[in-house]
């Protein structure tokens, strides 16, 4: 499970920097980083 959410995050980031410099699509793109970095937190905080 751990590594999941970790696939998660870092496809999340990729989205984010290609939204980020592709286009700019509004509040989503922001939503998914926050998503992201708080699946890359919990990995942290697990210790996994």
């Amino acid at each position: 499970m751990g590594n999941l959410l970790y696939l998660i995050a870092v496809v999340l980031v990729i989205l984010w920097a290609i939204g980020f410099l592709g286009y700019h699509a509004g509040g989503i793109i922001h939503v998914l980083l926050v998503i992201a970095i708080i699946a890359v937190l919990l990995r942290i905080i697990r210790g996994s």
